[in-house]
């Protein structure tokens, strides 16, 4: 899978994208849309951080709550520092601010894996108001344990996320963090996170709030499998997400061997390497009891070599 597609709505508003200084367009209010802010990645003929204070200027931003950070100018080969800073720089001016997304590339634009991010901690520390915030690219992507009481939602989105980044959001205290989103990678394209650095999420003494937690896209996916089978985050979850990664029948076994799932909502296993006895098992144990499976191999795909090694994939790598 690659990233085809923009952000289409954000905080439950739709995604507007602040027109060009050449396009004439009636600008929407302030507050009903999730704006969108981007430059160029190849040839851009006005910086990021340019488009960013004509829209300060254009737009009563008292009234702006969720904003979407797109292409930034080279943004494979210059970091997101300079959009952060002007982030920050606006935020006397942004106090309604309730969502933020950081790096809305499609591949076309910016491979996720190319994209350069860079230290996110300020834009938490910030924007103390922020109830959502997300970002797209590992590479560069760093976050210091942070306390903050607002953020309900976080994700990350990334062929390879760094153990700078999930060893950030283990660390800090999130007393109203709903819903955890992260997309582990491969250590091809930087993921050195181990299953160990996701003890403290696993262990149900941080985010008392957390009811759906999604730790996909992984190389480990089994290994994961294997410790969310025992974690004790688990009893309190709506909904787990074990997707776009390589799961095997082996971490299927740990699952199925491990705690009671029955009192979820939903468990997405999508793109995986089960066998289909497996994938009936999954099925049979769990959809009785009202829980929603999703075991779609998807587009889980492998190769092997002459000499019989199996090579397989997560669903967004590069």
């Amino acid at each position: 899978m690659t990233i085809g597609d923009h952000l289409q709505e954000l905080y439950g508003l739709p995604a507007f994208t602040f027109p060009r200084p050449d396009e004439k367009v009636t600008l929407p209010a302030a507050d009903a849309v999730a704006w969108r802010i981007t430059s160029e990645v190849y040839d851009a003929e006005e910086e990021w951080e340019a488009a960013f204070a004509r829209f300060c200027a254009e737009v009563d931003t008292t009234g702006v709550r969720a904003l979407i950070v797109g292409a930034w100018a080279e943004a494979y080969d210059t970091d997101s520092s300079g959009v952060v800073a002007a982030l920050l720089a606006a935020r006397d001016r942004l106090p309604a601010l309730r969502a933020l997304f950081l790096g809305d590339m499609v591949m076309e634009q910016c491979e996720i894996s190319w994209i350069r991010q860079s230290d996110v901690t300020g834009l938490l520390t910030g924007f103390p108001q922020l109830e959502e915030f997300g970002v797209r690219g590992g590479s560069g992507l760093r976050l210091s344990a942070v306390r903050h009481d607002r953020l309900r939602r976080l994700t990350a989105e990334s062929g390879g996320l760094p153990v700078a980044f999930v060893g950030g959001v283990a660390a800090s205290d999130l007393p109203a963090l709903e819903h955890l989103d992260l997309w582990l990678g491969t250590s091809e394209y930087g993921a050195d996170a181990e299953v160990s650095d996701l003890e403290p999420l696993l262990s149900g003494t941080r985010l008392p709030s957390l009811r759906h937690l999604a730790l996909r896209n992984s190389e480990i996916q089994d290994e994961i499998a294997a410790a969310v089978a025992a974690a004790p985050v688990v009893a309190r979850l709506q909904s787990l997400d074990l997707s776009m990664g390589v799961l095997t029948d082996d971490g299927a076994a740990a699952l199925l061997g491990g705690q009671p799932l029955t009192h979820l909502r939903s468990l997405d296993l999508h793109h995986n390497y089960l066998s289909e006895a497996v994938r009936q098992r999954l099925r049979d144990t769990l959809e009785p009891a009202g829980v929603a499976v999703d075991v779609d191999p998807d587009d889980a795909d492998q190769d092997e070599d002459e000499d019989g090694t199996v090579w397989r994939f997560v669903s967004v790598g590069e």
